[in-house]
């Protein structure tokens, strides 16, 4: 517990704007989705509805099993086993509501998308469903946004610790740091840029950055700086956006030997570290058995209260035993409460999403607040745990993708600025430190985004500097016949298409247009997607896995025709959300925008770029039309870029 004195404070009326601004910015978010939920769920056709892809329809149980947290894990596939299953925004952790694929059948089931798999999805549901055949839905989570309503209410009007932090946040007081040098016996082997970063994170009273780009050991920096501060005897409430960055982040500092809880839902936590999650430790806890005994016969005890007989019972007998099976239900949950107290404070870090249930919390505060990947995370979601802690670390990088936010009008007022990318923009590195040895990718790949990024200052590890696909064991170039060519050198594409890191492929002047997806929104490029799926099979006969590699596009309908193309059921095909924070081998990214009026649409996004661009290791194949792109200054950059490496190419020569 922190021993810090408190201070006091009103809050000015630009602060006071600004949580009105966020409390508005919420409710904005909240209308704009339920609409959408609304509209998608009219729609019983199942091209239509899966179009936005989230939803998936014409759905069978194909397994069931129990879960933690008295949940029933069920798995379903497509009804017709044949027709592949769509590509769809479901990822694990998101809330669903499950019914009949039936449009008379208005029965219905909450849940949570707890696996999924390239022929198949496991929701967390209380119970099985009645049916036959279902629908998956994703629903809005209102309990979220709940509870970051009511963080930033209470944040507007706190005093102390927590008012202190407000104004540090907003800019009324500046953010202090001590003054002395750290003298630390450091658990990872760590360069320089992330030592550095270490040391100053723990000098900081009030607020510190990591900023981490591409490839940097963001997560390795910040299992370390928690490492140390544990050491230091402080305690750590170590959060990020997604479940999936948690349980990244929560299974780092098992590896580290730290003794760690992870709480939420029992469905949203990976199974591999799920016996570290506050129920997979509750099941192993000595008062369990007496606490399934005790509500087993409370149960029993219930039904024969209940349990009409010929014999007269004496009066008040059955009202007795209602009230001792609710004394019995009372003492279960004392001694369950008292279970999970035991664990919570034998724990040095509390793992969980920043919008996680505070009850599980109880009074408990933190000396520190660690937010990964703080930059996909809208302000108020930030406050929930920054209420509980004295100091404040965010980890991220605010040049790659922003917060998803659904209303237009929300983001353009300024939603979809994280709280990292406005304390960056506040303060830069008076409170940051910047990762500058990235260890994914070969120099030339990463290149171009450290020069339009983070001001030339990024550098390759040498375990990477120069490493290629034709350095990999499985690869074998003369397997390979390079989409049908007789000979690797007939081809000028194909002869250096393994030993090089960067291929572009021009498409201007070839009639290469984009269209829209038949009865749909989103944009599509035909021959583009052609063209992507063959040089991912090039990749292919030379031996490289296609678990290895991952297809990028921009647009969900080109994602969908290049999924149904494609004969590899373990080659990744998503849009640029669905590879933020991974990396492959090798990357393919298509383009898709091919016109004569040069619009580019969201394209014209440089951070969704930066991130579509950064996550292979070893080659990296972009396809599109520079004569679409090229008006866009970030686009002729890139062009300019890789014609310097000798990169550039065009589709002619596939001709």
């Amino acid at each position: 517990m922190s021993s810090r004195k408190r201070s006091k404070f009103t809050t000015s009326p630009d602060i006071e704007k600004h949580f009105v601004n966020m409390a508005e910015w919420l409710a904005m978010e909240s209308t704009a989705e339920i609409a959408r939920m609304e509209e998608r769920r009219k729609q019983q056709n199942s091209a239509d509805a899966e179009r936005s892809g989230e939803s998936i329809l014409d759905l069978v149980i194909a397994d069931h099993r129990p879960g933690l947290g008295g949940n029933q894990l069920i798995t379903f596939k497509r009804r017709n086993e044949t027709i592949k299953m769509p590509w769809h925004r479901l990822r694990v952790g998101s809330p669903v509501v499950v019914s009949q694929f039936d449009s008379r059948s208005s029965g219905s089931d909450t849940g949570v998308v707890s696996a999924k798999k390239f022929d198949s999805i496991e929701v967390a549901l209380h119970h099985r469903p009645d049916g036959d055949c279902f629908r998956v839905d994703l629903t809005a989570d209102e309990i979220t946004r709940q509870r970051q309503l009511a963080a930033i209410n209470t944040a507007m009007g706190s005093r102390g610790r927590p008012g202190h932090m407000r104004s540090v946040l907003m800019g009324v007081r500046k953010p202090g740091f001590m003054e002395k040098e750290l003298e630390l016996e450091f658990h990872s082997n760590l360069n320089e840029s992330q030592q550095s970063a270490v040391r100053f994170s723990l000098l900081a009273e009030d607020l510190a950055i990591i900023h981490g780009p591409p490839g940097t050991g963001k997560t390795t920096t910040v299992v370390e700086f928690i490492v140390q501060a544990i050491k230091r005897g402080e305690s750590v409430l170590a959060c990020a956006p997604s479940n999936a960055a948690v349980d990244n982040l929560l299974e780092r500092l098992i590896d580290a030997k730290q003794q760690v809880v992870r709480i939420g839902h029992p469905a949203r936590v990976a199974q591999r570290v799920r016996d570290f999650s506050l129920d997979g430790l509750v099941e192993k806890h000595d008062n369990t058995p007496v606490i399934r005994e005790m509500r087993r016969e409370a149960e029993s005890i219930f039904r024969k209260a209940d349990k009409w007989t010929r014999a007269k019972q004496p009066r008040g007998h059955r009202q007795e035993q209602r009230q001792e099976a609710k004394r019995l239900i009372s003492d279960a949950k004392m001694l369950e409460r008292q279970a999970i107290d035991s664990i919570m404070g034998r724990a040095k870090v509390i793992c969980a999403t920043t919008t996680f249930n505070e009850s599980l919390l109880g009074e408990r505060r933190f000396d520190i607040c660690v937010i990964d990947e703080a930059c996909q995370s809208t302000e108020p979601g930030c406050w929930v745990p920054m209420l509980r802690c004295d100091r404040l670390v965010l980890a991220g990088d605010h040049q790659q993708l922003p917060p998803t936010v659904l209303s237009t009008q929300a983001a353009r007022e300024g939603f979809a600025k994280s709280l990292m990318e406005r304390e960056m923009e506040l303060y830069g590195t008076e409170v940051s430190r910047m990762l500058t040895v990235q260890y994914r990718m070969h120099r030339k790949i990463m290149d171009f985004s450290s020069q339009e990024f983070y001001d030339g200052e990024l550098v390759a590890h040498e375990s990477v500097v120069e490493h290629l696909l034709s350095d990999l064991e499985e690869v074998d170039l003369a397997n390979a016949s390079f989409g049908g060519v007789a000979a690797p050198d007939s081809n000028p594409i194909d002869a250096n298409f393994i030993e090089e890191p960067v291929t572009f492929i021009d498409t201007a002047g070839a009639g290469w247009d984009e269209e829209l997806e038949p009865g749909g929104l989103s944009k599509r490029n035909p021959k583009e997607a052609d063209l992507i799926l063959k040089k991912a099979n090039v990749l292919i006969e030379t031996g490289l896995d296609p678990k290895d590699i991952a297809i990028i596009a921009p647009y969900a309908a080109q994602v969908r025709l290049l999924r149904s193309l494609s004969q590899h059921e373990t080659l990744e095909i998503d849009t640029v959300d669905g590879f933020q924070g991974r990396e492959k081998e090798a990357v393919l990214i298509t383009l898709v925008r091919s016109n004569n009026e040069n619009e580019i649409g969201f394209l014209a996004d440089r951070r969704r770029m930066n991130v579509a661009l950064t996550r292979a290791r070893r080659k990296l194949v972009v396809i599109g039309d520079s004569a679409t792109l090229g008006i866009d200054d970030f686009y002729k950059s890139f062009f300019e870029y890789v014609e310097s490496l000798q990169a550039y190419h065009t589709v002619w020569e596939e001709l």
